[in-house]
């Protein structure tokens, strides 16, 4: 039913809690994870004024590490038998989640309730709350 899942992560303890639910839907027949992590392009907009350093170098840092991330993701799905793509996008979260979610043609999304800053999305909006909205696809949010 669920053949191809998209999964965005932050790396936060949800997202790995969702990831459980990932493994577990290999028996309602999931084939292939396509793992999102978008690197938010609003954190690397600082005024050149105070800008100490070159915020280029931080944005291929931070991608370098979620490939890190996201491969040890993949690995834990292999080891279930469920083929994986990782995809790395530069963006607004939940806006490259509903890019993605075309382009791949996925059956389901499956994204944690609170990524790695509550304060962040209560002040600006859940990226989950936005990516429920606005999926055309259906959404398993996993709570803490």
């Amino acid at each position: 039913m669920f053949r191809k899942i998209l999964y965005p992560t932050d790396f936060s303890d949800v997202s790995n809690k969702a990831l459980q639910y990932l493994i577990q839907l290999k028996e309602a027949g999931t084939e292939e994870v396509v793992i999102l992590h978008v690197v938010d392009i609003r954190s690397l907009r600082i005024p050149e004024v105070y800008s100490l350093f070159d915020l280029s170098l931080l944005g291929e840092k931070l991608e370098s590490v979620a490939q890190e991330e996201a491969d040890k993701i993949a690995g834990k799905l292999a080891e279930a038998g469920i083929k994986t793509s990782i995809r790395i996008e530069k963006g607004i979260p939940f806006k490259e989640i509903l890019r993605v979610e075309a382009e791949e043609n996925i059956s389901l999304i499956v994204i944690g309730s609170h990524g790695i800053s509550n304060v962040q999305e209560m002040l600006l909006g859940s990226v989950s709350e936005k990516v429920i909205r606005k999926a055309k696809k259906p959404v398993l949010v996993v709570k803490r």
